[in-house]
């Protein structure tokens, strides 16, 4: 009797182990299933090291990026094409870490708990994605980054959050790698996305962040005027503004982007204000896109004890301070869609070969960044910088609402990061847009003649 309750005792344990066991395995192929079948051994979905069956991606047009013919990925007939979505698409490597043919690879494979990668036997390669992005946009962003060392362009429809213009540089032809890839300094950090994971200094853009917090913690920051003498200051190294500005109000401040003006506002906020709003913009968070791809995060380095001075330079756009382009894009978004920003979407749809609609569980949402009175005033102000500032003759038809930035790197004028962001407020072409160009000098007279070229193309097809 002991003996057979002693088996059955065993005999209980072992199948309690076979069902943990069986468990563990199947939360471990669900879980991890992905990661095992898209290891590069995998020759199926792999050929020296580079992906071979993932399904069509195509843009908003459905004009063809990637493709999988005769087991081999190939890319857009055009090479500007090629060159221009490369950042977006990815290459087959795998190293441009935020394209979707890295970020959702597995998806577009096809891979599925059940079925393994059989749809690729089935079907000689995944399933189809279309992109936001529209290329044509995208090839007029290369061409005009493309006298210039490095830099990214973006536009989104704030309304909807659909990205349709994603463009850096340096980039390459996906189809003819170049062989000094890896040696030749022209193509320094050519994996990297820098509309998404490039940090720069904002330069006087930065000021947009400034204005924010000034409108909602100085009652009367309207009715204030301010005196610039060409700089400013505030202990330490003097604040030097670009020019003998006078007397300005707080609106001729930030047009004629007067850094004087904008120290004493930063120093009188003082240093937790000016951080918490930034905080409070996302600028110090990632910018998710579509559920999946994220952007690096912003650095400050604002403390309670920190000098006048610093808290002056901060607050102008220089000091420490390092955002990413994409985080500014979604601020200008915000402040175009009344303090709203809406989610980033790249993704426009995804299908099986036989046409079936697949979900990737993306939601989109609103965030109240700012609010509506705020955003209202920063549109009216950065309405008045092109009128009175940029001219709107450089910028015909676009009602263009926008703030520059000319980031000063080092003692060399041309060294200069340029920034350009803002939107067009224009209901029936809700663009927002940033663009910045790495040794661009001036970011009014080099970032916004190619924001300007990029709208126009987008709007009117020029």
């Amino acid at each position: 009797m002991k003996m057979i309750t002693r088996r059955g005792l065993f005999l209980i344990i072992l199948i309690l182990g076979f069902i943990g066991g069986l468990g563990f395995l199947t939360y471990s192929m669900i879980s991890h299933g992905p990661a095992w079948a898209m290891q590069p051994y995998n020759s199926t979905i792999y050929r020296d090291g580079e992906l071979i069956a993932e399904g069509k991606i195509t843009d908003s047009n459905g004009n063809v990026l990637a493709q999988t013919v005769d087991g081999k990925r190939v890319y857009s007939e055009s090479e500007t094409t090629r060159k221009s979505t490369l950042h977006t698409v990815g290459d087959t490597m795998g190293f441009i870490s935020t394209g979707v043919q890295r970020v959702y690879r597995s998806k577009l494979v096809g891979y599925s708990p059940l079925n393994g990668i059989y749809s690729i036997t089935r079907n000689g390669s995944g399933n189809d994605m279309s992109l936001t992005v529209n290329s044509d946009v995208c090839d007029v962003a290369y061409d005009a980054l493309s006298d210039y060392k490095a830099g990214c362009v973006g536009v989104v429809n704030y309304k909807t959050g659909d990205i349709v213009c994603m463009c850096s540089t340096p980039s390459f032809d996906p189809t003819n790698k170049p062989s000094d890839i890896d040696t030749n300094d022209k193509y320094e950090g050519v994996y990297i996305n820098r509309l998404l994971t490039g940090l720069y200094t904002p330069g006087s853009t930065f000021k947009l962040v400034t204005a924010i917090c000034a409108i909602e913690n100085i009652p009367d920051i309207n009715s204030r005027t301010f005196y610039c003498e060409g700089e400013y200051d505030a202990g330490g190294t003097p604040i030097e503004c670009n020019a003998y500005h006078g007397e300005v109000t707080f609106e001729e401040a930030l047009a004629k982007s007067c850094n004087s003006a904008f120290a004493q506002i930063a120093i009188e906020l003082g240093p937790d204000k000016i951080m918490e709003t930034a905080k409070q913009l996302g600028l110090t968070s990632e910018v998710m896109i579509s559920g999946n791809i994220t952007s690096s995060k912003g650095k400050m380095f604002l403390e309670t004890s920190d000098s006048n001075d610093y808290v002056g330079w901060t607050g102008i756009g220089q000091g420490d301070t390092l955002l990413s382009p994409v985080a500014m894009l979604r601020l200008v978004s915000a402040v175009a869609n009344d303090g709203n920003a809406v989610s980033f979407n790249l993704v426009d749809s995804f299908a099986n070969k036989a046409g079936k609609a697949l979900d990737l569980n993306i939601t989109s949402k609103e965030t109240q960044l700012i609010s509506t009175a705020t955003a209202a005033q920063l549109k009216q102000m950065m309405r008045y910088n092109v009128e009175e500032q940029y001219g709107d003759y450089n910028y015909e038809g676009l009602n263009l609402c926008a703030k520059s930035g000319t980031a000063q790197i080092d003692n060399e004028t041309w060294h200069n990061t340029a920034w350009f962001v803002g939107f067009m407020d224009d209901d029936a072409h809700p663009y927002a847009f940033v663009v910045v160009v790495e040794y661009g000098g001036s970011g009014s007279q080099t970032a916004g003649p190619i924001a300007n070229r990029v709208l126009q193309a987008l709007v009117n097809g020029e």
